[in-house]
C-alpha cells in the first residue's frame, strides 16, 4: 500500500530530501544515463508529493502552481524507483497529484512536460499532447495538457 503526503520544500525533513534527491537521481541520471541538472532551483517553489511504501520513498512528483514553472499549474519529476513499477504506484502518484493541484491551487488545468514513450499512460490521465516533439536533456519530449 501507498501513502501519499504533500509537502511544502520548507515541512521536508533532511532526510525526506535527502531520499527525493537520491530517487530522482538513481532514476532520472543513473537508470536514463542522462547527465542533467537536478537540483535546478526550483524545489523550493514546488509542493512535493511523496509517496511512501514500508519506510521509504519510492515514488514522487512535484507540483507547482500556474506561473511558477509553466503559465499553467504543473507536474514534474515524475518518478517510481524501479522494483516498484510493477504495482502501478505511477498511477497512484499522478492521481494525488492532480488533486492536489485542484486543491492547493484551486487549478483543473495542467501543463506537462512528458518523455515521449509515457504518452499513453499520461493519456490514460487525461493528458493530450500539445505541439510537436522535442528533445530535453537529450530525450524525446511532448508537451501535454489537461484541461478539466
Amino acid at each position: 500500500m501507498l501513502q501519499v503526503i504533500t509537502k511544502s520544500f520548507s515541512e521536508l525533513t533532511t532526510n525526506e530530501l535527502y531520499a527525493i534527491l537520491q530517487l530522482r537521481s538513481e532514476v532520472f541520471v543513473v537508470e536514463q544515463d542522462c547527465v542533467y541538472q537536478d537540483v535546478d532551483g526550483k524545489d523550493q517553489k514546488a509542493l512535493h508529493v511523496i509517496g511512501v511504501k514500508n519506510n521509504k520513498i519510492i515514488a514522487y512528483t512535484r507540483i507547482f502552481k500556474p506561473g511558477d514553472y509553466f503559465t499553467k499549474a504543473s507536474i514534474g519529476r515524475v518518478v517510481v524507483a524501479k522494483k516498484e513499477r510493477e504495482f502501478g504506484y505511477g498511477h497512484v502518484i499522478i492521481k494525488h497529484s492532480i488533486k492536489a493541484i485542484k486543491k492547493y491551487f484551486n487549478e483543473t488545468s495542467i501543463k506537462i512536460s512528458a518523455q515521449t514513450y509515457l504518452k499513453k499512460f499520461y493519456e490514460s490521465h487525461g493528458f493530450l499532447k500539445i505541439g510537436e516533439e522535442y528533445l530535453e536533456d537529450g530525450i524525446p519530449h511532448i508537451g501535454m495538457l489537461k484541461n478539466q
